[in-house]
């Protein structure tokens, strides 16, 4: 239809989909049933009374906990998605955030999910939203495994990363691509059109401004774009998570909504339809491009703003390095067997739920913690359920075995340590962090190590960037470093040669130890934090620095798992990256990596480094810095512990990994 005097124009289809998450990190248990009342029950009478096809996602554990203070609304869901008009969206049993958990808990999530779908909604969803919107390539075959024809996820944040894309595309249905040969249709969420449909809701946008938004987006061509893509439980009332959140007026934001809803039914240039139905345009000019939403600089996309990213969920919160750490305990429990049946898969995709990361409030962090340590004994993954890789080692009988054979060279400030296969130069002056490391048989020259100041012809970079070492930068106080005078202590040992240091800090001391063993061309660093606490900032540490002369930049990426099976590869070929630059002076990294696979690459065509951690002992997050400089080039992995944004809080980050252990080897590609 076209209006009098103007060119025609096709008419905008408008599709919603509505998250329901009873799990809500600042909602208290005993509130839930209001918020059934003035959350859930409106949104299902305007569906009802309106006839809108609106999507309506929940989570599994969301719908048995509606069912078990509200039945009469899950039939009426029931009512309401299967004769028409609105459409179930799936994700999962529980809210996990799936760039960070292991691949077997990704795939008993869906699974779990849709068990539950179909035994209280009689259906198994087509179409998935993406939890939290937080991506990954690797996800993708989960999806697919689990029966998912399509998935909602947000444009605004990969697209920024993908110069290539066409602004148009936004309005069509895409393919979304993994890196093995994955793909499955796609259905765009918005966080931009999201946030100006909260904005109007919650009376700080006018409707006449927000409707002259919406026919901003209408054209002559056929478009399709999502008015609502995010939380139910923030329309007349408040979760109290931030101090920002709108005052509530008195007047019903539902009502409000309901206007809405009128306003656009009565224009022309607007049809509501179902989610499902944007897929019927994939056949349009324009639409079912084969897209890849990851790239290096943002390989976990996560919806809205910077400082919304995937850090948040990994190392910040209360306590997220030590909740995520014994989760991923109880994962290698059920994953050697023990206790490994489906309610434990449920339980444990309950304990890694998102919400528990974030603002959770003290009753409820209380009353998961205690669930937490509960289940850990059921499985047996508490605290010295096993012990470590490095224990072992240490507790070994070593009676009358010879002792490994190396050189072991002490001169200057410099401490070289050579086996058959690796040369390893430790700089006593700095804390035993590396100087330069060299795999025989690899590489001539050292991989990685230290570029020392004045390396780089540019003030900028007029530093020392040292390999081997850890950083914990405290906000408006000195950093603090292992970059101290050692006296090192070197020990040949039946197994291989270790090096060990004590350094003392202003948080306590640091044990560090340097170990290469007898039978493998690997190289160990251990830290052993002997803090109190991990105060609020910024920890990072097992930092490889690479020695831009050993690598070739054209062929340069890395390599790593994000919650899928399969590794994830990203080119550094073309691309700056900085995964650990602030996004404010709160928010203290931009993004990260999962390392689910316990591992990062980073090399070229010829040879690469591998980095391996051991995520039972402490669930670090990857960062990646790649950057240009004159004409050579700055590129390093390392890991964080900790991080700052808005959800990370001081006191409750006591009970937390002290140990963390790196393994390096190398390889010829």
């Amino acid at each position: 239809m076209s209006r009098p005097g103007t060119k025609s124009v096709s008419s905008l289809w408008l599709y919603a989909v509505f998250h329901l998450n009873l799990a809500y990190s600042s909602i208290e248990e005993e509130q839930r049933p209001e918020v059934i009342r003035r959350c859930y029950w409106p949104l299902l009478r305007l569906c009802g009374e309106k006839n809108l096809p609106f999507g309506i996602e929940a989570t599994g554990y969301t719908l048995e906990t509606i069912e078990a203070i509200d039945p009469d609304w899950v039939d009426e869901l029931r009512r309401l998605t299967a004769a028409g008009p609105c459409e179930f969206i799936g994700s999962g049993y529980a809210q996990i955030i799936g760039p960070l958990v292991p691949a077997e808990v990704n795939a008993a999530n869906l699974r779990l999910g849709n068990q539950v779908y179909q035994r209280m909604l009689g259906v198994r969803p087509q179409i998935a939203l993406v939890n939290e919107q937080a991506y990954s390539a690797g996800l993708l075959k989960h999806y697919l495994d689990a029966g998912y024809r399509a998935i909602l996820m947000e444009w605004d944040n990969p697209a920024s990363h993908q110069s290539g894309w066409n602004p148009e595309w936004r309005y069509l249905p895409q393919v979304a691509c993994g890196q093995h040969g994955e793909e499955i249709p796609l259905i765009w969420n918005h966080s931009i059109a999201f946030q100006k449909f909260q904005r109007h809701a919650h009376g700080e946008m006018e409707l006449l401004e927000y409707l002259e938004y919406l026919r901003s987006h209408v054209a002559e061509s056929p478009r399709a774009l999502s008015l609502y893509g995010n939380d139910v439980e923030i329309f007349d009332f408040r979760p109290g998570r931030y101090e920002t959140e709108p005052d509530h007026t008195g007047e019903s934001e539902w009502l409000r909504i309901e206007r809405l809803v009128e306003a656009l039914t009565a224009e022309r240039d607007f049809r509501f339809v179902r989610p499902g139905e944007v897929l019927d345009l994939l056949d349009t000019p324009g639409a079912g491009n084969r897209l890849h939403l990851e790239s290096a600089a943002e390989p976990v996309p996560v919806k809205k703003q910077g400082k919304y990213n995937v850090t948040r969920w990994a190392v910040t919160g209360r306590n997220d390095l030590g909740i995520n750490t014994r989760c991923w305990r109880i994962h290698d429990a059920l994953k050697n067997g023990r206790s490994s049946d489906e309610d434990a898969w449920r339980e444990l995709c309950y304990l890694w739920s998102s919400d528990f990361r974030t603002h959770i409030t003290e009753k409820r962090w209380k009353g998961f913690l205690n669930r937490l340590a509960d289940f850990e004994k059921r499985v047996g993954a508490g605290p010295g359920g096993g012990k470590p890789r490095g224990a072992r080692r240490d507790s070994e009988d070593r009676t009358g075995a010879a002792a490994a054979e190396g050189r072991v060279e002490r001169t200057g400030r410099f401490l070289v340590v050579e086996t058959d296969s690796v040369e390893i130069r430790l700089n006593c002056q700095r804390g035993l962090s590396v100087d330069s490391l060299r795999f025989k048989g690899v590489s001539d020259p050292p991989l990685c190590g230290t570029l020392h100041h004045g390396y780089y012809d540019d003030i900028h970079w007029g530093a020392d960037y040292y390999t081997g070492h850890l950083v914990m930068e405290l906000p408006g106080q000195a950093k603090v470093t292992d970059l101290s005078p050692v006296s090192p202590q070197v020990e040949k040992r039946p197994d291989g040669i270790a090096v060990a240091g004590s350094l003392d800090t202003s948080l306590g001391p640091i044990r560090k130890r340097v170990f290469l063993p007898r039978d493998s061309g690997t190289v160990e660093i251990e830290y052993r934090l002997e803090w109190d606490a991990l105060p609020v900032g910024s920890l990072r540490l097992g930092h490889v620095t690479l020695n831009p002369a050993a690598f070739d930049r054209r062929t340069l990426r890395y390599r790593t798992h994000n919650g899928g099976g399969n590794v994830e590869t990203f080119s550094l070929a073309e691309v700056d990256v900085d995964h650990g630059a602030p996004v404010s002076f709160l928010v203290s990294a931009a993004h990260g990596i999962g390392v689910t696979g316990g591992m990062v690459e980073l090399g070229d065509a010829r040879h690469s480094l591998r980095i391996s951690v051991e995520k039972e002992e402490a669930a670090l997050i990857g960062l990646i810095t790649c950057r240009r400089v004159g004409h050579s080039w700055f590129c390093r992995a390392s890991f964080s512990a900790g991080e700052m944004d808005e959800t990370r809080r001081t006191g409750d980050c006591k009970e937390l990994p002290r140990i963390c252990r790196f393994a390096i080897d190398a390889r010829r590609s």
